[in-house]
């Protein structure tokens, strides 16, 4: 029986399981223009013989992880009979015991983690069944809690969040099309409907959205269909198609990419094939083949980010182990191939990570209509939230969220609550404020007090820089916390730099201690020296309302056009624009973006603020390759925001990208 043991970024557990042959009418199966399979690889995972292995060959099972040891049940053993057992395994030491078992023998289902308890959906033996079982692993006890809609095996799982979702699978008669969610095991909501029913198809979460693969049709043939399905709306599209038609393949998902592993071809051959989707695109690249054809083996993954597969079917069964070891992950977009001279420039030598598709390491977002900080990784799921019943209370009101930094190498965070009046830092991961300025909801001019606060950013020398909006100044600190300075005349919003500010709404500092400052009133974005003297100053074709101005490694800037349309602008100091992106119709709409940052391989993210998402644009093919939130509908659960208005990159290794950050990772107490 062999296992695979994975190193993974987010979590999905896939079982395809066997029934009776299929009938019925044909589909046919898919394609998609513009994204036919490349021959480029996609090395992020390679599969190598593992030292451990199993001591009896399965196949069709289920399992989960708990992050100490796998739970696996039920599938069919060396003689072809389905099973009851549970057995706990550790993939650290190889030591597997029986712990329990299920109420009915079973093979062909799904099993997922639900509520601490491994649950199995469906499934059967010589007929599909309904139930749903439950194990306990604390309690060492299984029952049947509940039934599906309908007798269901050869159906397969994904978790996105908290709820489980099921794909396809074989009723009896024929496959099914549907998409099942469940929260309990016991309740069952349709969410969405695939183009044809399928079996045994290769399933993955893609942030708050699912990548179905290949599976068996009606007429007993493999599709090689790959749909993106947001389960939110029930929209299905067909993104792409696998390299040949495929079914009984295992599906998960690394740093945003998802993977399809080995599977069936159509003549019935245990496939070593592994194929990388890039779900905003439907592209599909060659990863490094398994070492042997497999089949039929489930996958967990565990809170560390290891992925093992289990078991499963090729020439012959075996009880070999196969495990990834690391490689470097390479470009998948044309963007990263070809990119534009526009990365940061505050580090010149960026890890080898940075090139990860969308993002490498942690985003930070801003989503201030929710008043909360989020931290999400290249898969799309949040890894922390601030304010959080788990952390410390902030100690003011935190409201309004304007932007949000990282600082200190990633262990702390700078925000300004632009309609609060109040500046913070806050300790990440832990929480523990650090240090505020300013009065809740209180704003004013005089020692102590700001009035709407735009951009707070770390300044050269370990001190602070913020654009005091309403008050048309830009006020400094030093390093020890306290008042260092201004630019502008308090109150006075005509546009006249440095004696004067015209409502500034950005005020981006460089390593050299200049300053990128953009002026609502007069619409100019302009560059100070480190002494104020303006080095600069230009309007900018088609801006209107310039917001947060940054920097090119190749000398020009990038700002967006706060309006509606929105638009992103890459320019030279003299005010030539080089690249706008400004779609007026379509899902690439921008509505109020605040904020856009060139990230180091080669995508520019944006806050689309009235659109309630963040997105990342490809500048070679002005197109969104990804996307957090719902395009114009805000909320607070999972894949949700609410007026994002600020956004920051931390790379793998403490790097900050972006902007100049404190000389020292050392977290100032007390500050300003």
């Amino acid at each position: 029986m062999p296992v695979v043991t994975v190193a993974l970024a987010a979590c999905t557990s896939n079982m395809s399981p066997e029934s009776p042959s299929a009938s019925g009418v044909p589909p046919t199966s898919a394609t998609a223009s513009g994204a036919a399979p490349s021959a480029t690889t996609a090395a992020s995972v390679k599969f190598v013989r593992a030292p451990h292995q199993l001591p009896a060959p399965v196949q069709r099972e289920v399992a989960v992880t708990d992050g100490k040891q796998i739970l696996i049940a039920g599938g069919l053993d060396a003689t072809g009979a389905s099973t009851s057992g549970v057995f706990a395994f550790s993939p650290s030491t190889g030591h597997i015991a029986q712990v329990g078992t299920m109420p009915q023998v079973f093979h062909d289902a799904a099993g997922e983690q639900l509520g601490g308890r491994l649950v199995v959906f469906g499934g059967g033996s010589t007929a599909s069944i309904d139930t749903v079982q439950a194990f306990d692993p604390s309690t060492k006890k299984a029952s049947v809690i509940g039934h599906l809609p309908m007798p269901l095996s050869d159906l397969t799982g994904a978790v996105i969040g908290k709820t489980v979702y099921l794909v396809g699978g074989w009723n009896g008669k024929t496959p099914q099309p549907t998409i099942w969610s469940t929260t309990t095991g016991t309740s069952f909501k349709k969410v969405a409907a695939l183009p044809a029913g399928v079996r045994y198809p290769a399933v993955a979460a893609a942030g708050d959205q699912l990548v179905v693969a290949g599976g068996a049709l009606a007429n007993g043939s493999e599709t090689d269909r790959i749909s993106l399905v947001d389960p939110s709306t029930g929209s299905v599209k067909t993104i792409g198609a696998l390299p040949t038609p495929t079914a009984h393949a295992m599906a998960f998902t690394v740093d945003g990419t998802v993977y399809v592993a080995g599977g069936r071809d159509a003549v019935g051959n245990a496939l070593t094939t592994v194929t990388a989707i890039d779900p905003s695109t439907g592209q599909t690249t060659k990863a490094p083949a398994l070492p042997v054809g497999l089949s039929d083996a489930a996958i967990t993954q565990d809170v560390n980010g290891t992925a093992t597969l289990l078991g499963g079917a090729g020439i012959s069964t075996t009880s070999s182990v196969l495990q990834t070891k690391p490689v470097t992950l390479p470009s998948l977009s044309r963007a990263e191939k070809q990119p534009l001279q526009i990365s940061t420039p505050f580090v010149s030598h960026l890890p080898a990570s940075a090139a990860v598709r969308p993002f490498a390491g942690r985003l930070l977002i801003a989503d201030r209509g929710n008043n909360r900080l989020l931290v999400l990784n290249p898969a799309g799921h949040v890894v922390w939230q601030y304010p959080s019943p788990s952390l410390p209370a902030p100690s003011l009101p935190f409201y309004f969220p304007d932007d949000a930094f990282w600082v200190h190498g990633g262990n702390a965070i700078l925000v300004n609550e632009e309609e609060n009046d109040v500046l913070t830092e806050i300790a990440y991961p832990s929480g523990k404020t650090l240090w505020t300025y300013g009065h809740p909801r209180a704003g004013g001019s005089s020692p102590g007090y700001v009035h709407q606060p735009d951009d707070l950013y770390p300044y050269p020398g370990g001190g602070l820089v913020v654009a005091d909006a309403k008050n048309c100044r830009i006020l400094f600190f030093n390093a020890k916390g306290s008042p260092s300075g201004q630019l502008g005349k308090t109150g006075d919003c005509t546009p006249g730099l440095p004696n004067t500010v015209g409502y500034p709404n950005g005020g981006t500092p460089l390593p050299n201690g200049s300053l990128l400052i953009s002026e609502i009133n007069g619409a100019h974005i302009s560059e100070l020296s480190a002494k104020h003297k303006v080095l600069w100053s230009t309007p900018v074709p088609g801006l209107h309302v310039p917001s947060d101005p940054q920097p090119l490694s190749d000398g020009s800037f990038l700002v967006v056009d706060y309006a509606h349309p929105g638009a992103v602008i890459r320019f030279t100091s003299d005010g030539k624009a080089l690249w706008t992106y400004r779609p007026t119709s379509g899902s690439g709409v921008l509505d109020h973006p605040s904020l856009g940052a060139p990230l180091p391989n080669g995508l520019v993210a944006v806050n689309d603020d009235y659109n309630h998402r963040v997105v990342l644009i490809d500048p070679t093919t002005d197109s969104i390759v990804f996307q957090y939130g719902h395009t114009g509908v805000a909320g607070t659960g999972p894949g949700y925001l609410n007026t994002p208005d600020g956004l920051d990159l931390l790379l793998p290794g403490g790097v900050i990208p972006l902007h100049v950050d404190f000389p020292s990772d050392k977290v100032v107490q007390g500050r300003p």
